[in-house]
């Protein structure tokens, strides 16, 4: 088995390239072996799959993936961590790991591995990390992802109706993918140690996710109903079209015109992007959705 990164070892690599980790970036290498183990186990990989790694930095959790898959395609932004990071895959004799340096908000994820079926499995940066597990379930190509977050973000993705954390991007993630919390990681596992604790999130993309165009218009519904979450869904979706018509959706949908968003579960939002779809209203308009 391939050696895995250490506390020390990591440091040598650091000091070796001249780079520090850069907090304001959400830069916090994973360190400890038992963790990453713990990690791959649990990711339920498979030998013969293709793993989309997004903010590798030097590694850490590079090798142990490579151990375990095909292929991984790892996408660093850090110029200094990409030139790191080939050191490192080459002294461990991995050749199996595809380096991109790339912006991962910016690049064409599912062309990277072909289009899919594929997993994503990562440390994601704390500041990034929603948005890029939204459009890469959105996008179709990717099965199934496991992702290490901070443990707040993870837990407002799991959340469930009525939870004080249930939002808009509980939604959206539950449109898409079964959500759960699968794993409790320590902060003492990364370099430097972070303020937060952070958490393993285990997305299975649902069978019936809608396509992106779907997705899109869903999401618009969902900004617009959590955009004051305090208020009826009577007066938010007013945003969207006249009185009677919004009316006239959220009763074909079986929806309480009085309810507010977050006693709404996903398939409801669902079924309620239909009856507005066809009673005229155009989701597809308006600003683009936002994943907060």
């Amino acid at each position: 088995m391939t050696a895995l990164l250490t506390p020390a070892t990591a440091r040598a690599v650091l000091d070796r390239h001249g780079l520090a980790t850069r907090r304001r970036d959400g830069q916090h290498l994973l360190v400890d072996p038992n963790t990453v183990r713990r990690i791959v186990a649990a990711a339920d990989l498979d030998p013969d799959d293709v793993v989309l790694e997004v903010g590798p930095g030097i590694g850490s959790l590079t090798l142990g993936l490579a151990g375990a898959v095909r292929r991984v395609v790892a996408v660093e932004l850090d110029a200094g961590f990409v030139t790191a990071l080939h050191d490192v895959l080459a002294a461990a004799d991995v050749d199996t790991v595809e380096v991109v340096h790339a912006d991962a908000l910016t690049t064409d994820l599912p062309a990277l591995v072909g289009g899919g079926p594929a997993r994503l499995v990562a440390n994601l940066p704390y500041n990034v990390a929603t948005a890029i597990v939204v459009e890469a379930l959105a996008s179709g190509a990717f099965d199934g992802l496991f992702v290490m977050v901070q443990r707040e973000v993870g837990e407002r993705w799991a959340a469930r109706p009525g939870q004080p954390t249930y939002s808009g991007v509980s939604v959206k993630l539950g449109v898409l993918a079964a959500v759960t919390v699968a794993l409790q990681v320590p902060r003492g596992v990364f370099l430097p140690v972070p303020n937060v604790d952070s958490v393993m999130v285990r997305l299975d993309r649902r069978a019936d996710a809608p396509d992106p165009a779907g997705f899109a218009r869903l999401a618009r519904l969902v900004d617009t109903a959590f955009a004051q979450r305090r208020k009826t869904l009577r007066n938010t979706l007013r945003a969207l079209g006249d009185a009677t018509t919004v009316a006239a959706a959220l009763a074909a949908a079986g929806v309480d015109a009085g309810a507010r968003p977050e006693t709404l579960d996903p398939a409801t939002f669902v079924r309620l992007a239909g009856a507005l779809t066809d009673a005229g209203v155009d989701l597809a308009a308006g600003a683009p959705a936002r994943h907060p």
